[in-house]
């Protein structure tokens, strides 16, 4: 079970953002994109679902941008994602009823379960040393 497209692109932004959250320093939407090469206007729109969710203060104006209105440490994967994606409803045909579907319900219950438990106990900050264990490292120029 993966994140949509939407959830990715919005986790991105945050954990540059978290990454930020220390200085205070704003983030503008283009430099994310250029740092990730996700395309900016659906990224505008993840950031303004997020800040309409409480997440995100934003700054108009050629030196505004975006930060965090709470630390990386206490935002969840899991309210991350309600967030952006909300509630989906299932469009499944068929006997729903039959024991077959029971049992694939059962098990696809039991996956989302474990799921969410594992996005409820991570966090942005989690995350954002996450990343920094996978980035390669600095190339050291001597002189």
């Amino acid at each position: 079970m993966s994140f949509s497209a939407k959830t990715e692109y919005g986790l991105v932004a945050l954990i540059d953002l978290a990454d930020a959250h220390a200085t205070g320093e704003l983030v503008q939407t283009g430099e994310i994109c250029r740092r990730h090469g996700m395309p900016e206007r659906y990224l505008e729109q993840m950031l303004t679902a997020l800040r309409k969710g409480g997440y995100l203060q934003s700054i108009r104006g050629p030196r505004g941008g975006f930060r965090l209105t709470r630390s990386p440490e206490l935002i969840t994967i899991a309210e991350v994602e309600e967030c952006l994606e909300g509630e989906t409803p299932s469009e499944r045909q068929g006997d729903r009823g039959s024991p077959e579907f029971r049992a694939l319900e059962s098990l696809a219950r039991q996956a989302r379960e474990g799921r969410m438990a594992v996005l409820r106990s991570t966090t942005l900050a989690q995350l954002l040393l996450e990343r920094d264990s996978v980035r390669p490292p600095a190339p050291m120029f001597y002189i």
